[in-house]
């Protein structure tokens, strides 16, 4: 019976060939954001496969962010190029995060490098002063004596993000924006085990403040020093949280 010769390629998958095909065409321009796919039928005939595989290819584009895809008919049917790339980055940190494969602190480390830098950024760069509005505005929510603890850590999230978009640079957001995600759920599970909660709750929101103020009066070292504080600080709160819960 023979075997398969050592080192032979491996099988191409579908959504390989679909992705090439995609990144090829938007950047002839062929293809642009907005666009939408051939039908399932024309798929399946274009790249001699079945429908089957077609729709695996697009869940798993759809996932990676390139695709949005929704069922039935009509003018909202189909799948779209959409690009979001946080989205897919999210989805795969944050199913290495929960394995254990990337641990926690590194996510946290990495934050406070990409945060300061931003910071920095930020701080002294000129425009950007929508960006600002929408961090005052999220400031601002995040006041409201009566909100729950999962909107504040969802406007606290977004609140990270457009300071760091201050900086101008679309990839750092975008890995902010992602690396936020990737711990959202070991940021709630820890907020949810705070029995000191409106403590920690009125730190963070002077914390925010204090940054905010300083990115507003352009003072990058500032807020750089007072962004890694207030996360090295909300993870050792956190630390402190889920240790205790775990020993009840």
């Amino acid at each position: 019976m023979p075997t398969a010769a050592t080192g032979a390629a491996p099988r191409r998958r579908t959504h390989d060939a679909l992705l090439k095909d995609i990144e090829a065409d938007l950047r002839s321009g062929k293809m642009k954001v907005g666009d939408r796919l051939p039908g399932e039928r024309t798929l399946a005939e274009n790249y001699g496969i079945s429908r089957a595989s077609v729709r695996e290819a697009i869940r798993v584009l759809d996932a990676m962010g390139i695709l949005r895809s929704s069922v039935g008919s009509g003018p909202t049917s189909g799948a779209i190029v959409i690009s979001d790339p946080s989205a897919g980055l999210s989805s795969a940190l944050r199913l290495h995060v929960a394995s254990s494969r990337l641990p926690v602190e590194d996510i946290v480390e990495t934050r406070i490098l990409l945060e300061t830098w931003t910071a920095r950024a930020g701080a002294n760069r000129t425009g950007g002063d929508q960006d600002l509005e929408q961090a005052a505005q999220l400031l601002q929510a995040m006041d409201d004596p009566a909100m729950d603890r999962a909107t504040f850590h969802e406007l606290d999230a977004r609140f990270h993000v457009a300071l760091s978009s201050l900086a101008g640079n679309t990839v750092v957001a975008t890995m902010m924006e992602s690396l936020s995600g990737a711990i959202v759920g070991y940021v709630k599970g820890a907020m949810d085990a705070m029995e000191h909660w409106p403590d920690v709750l009125s730190t963070l929101r002077s914390q925010h403040h204090g940054i905010f103020d300083a990115v507003q009066a352009h003072d990058g070292e500032l807020a750089a020093r007072l962004l890694r504080e207030h996360i090295e600080w909300f993870y050792r709160q956190a630390q402190e949280a889920t240790a205790t819960a775990g020993a009840k």
